[in-house]
């Protein structure tokens, strides 16, 4: 203590403790690279003060608007996985490696975007070009909507993931299913509104309403 000039185990008795100054808060890489059109939001809070993230649109953003490079650590695994998120790979000198992002200093905004569990919700598709992932939006996204996406067809392929509806201005192109894994939600015809558990028994299904087909 400077006022006693006695050394201490703890805080002076006579002067009391001392005042403590802390360092501003600095927000991570991830957040700082957050357009400014772009909001996070947060939509859960788990144990140990985990926050479940979603980024949510401040103006209209329009169709064929192009986010990225996504920002991440190449590596042959990967050290957080969240099955809230799209798992992302890429393919770098003849190998495939994952897009890590074990923290929120390791990459950029486009880390807390959230998948799409169906069509009507998706806002935005993943695709690779040039060893880089990027995200575009499929249709015009309103204020206060939430950025949701999914992967592209060809994209699917590399991933070797489900098959995905990538609405197009005047039809829908379906991609075949490459695994068992399909979408939470069931599939209903937009004609006869009959659901489908997959995707594969609503294009196979015969629609009785043939004026509306």
């Amino acid at each position: 203590c400077e006022d006693c000039g006695k050394s201490l185990i703890g805080e002076c008795k006579l002067h009391g403790p001392l005042i403590r100054a802390k360092d501003r808060v600095i927000p991570s890489r991830a957040r700082l690279t957050l357009p400014h059109y772009l909001t996070l939001r947060v939509l859960e809070l788990r144990a140990g003060n985990q926050q479940i993230l979603g980024v949510f649109a401040k103006k209209v953003i329009q169709k064929r608007t192009q986010f990225g490079p996504y920002v991440g650590q190449l590596s042959t695994k990967l050290t957080r996985y969240d099955e809230s998120r799209l798992v992302l790979q890429v393919l770098k000198d003849g190998g495939k490696y994952f897009l890590d992002t074990p923290n929120e200093d390791c990459g950029n905004w486009m880390m807390f975007v959230r998948l799409a569990r169906n069509q009507e919700e998706q806002t935005l598709v993943a695709y690779q070009h040039c060893g880089e992932v990027y995200f575009t939006t499929v249709k015009p996204i309103e204020p206060h909507t939430e950025l949701k996406v999914w992967y592209a067809a060809d994209y699917a392929k590399f991933m070797e993931a489900s098959a995905v509806f990538i609405k197009e201005e005047s039809d829908v192109c379906p991609l075949p299913p490459v695994t068992t894994k399909e979408p939470v939600d069931p599939w209903i015809c937009s004609s006869c509104r009959n659901a489908f558990a997959t995707f594969a028994l609503l294009e196979s299904h015969q629609c009785t309403n043939k004026d509306r087909v």
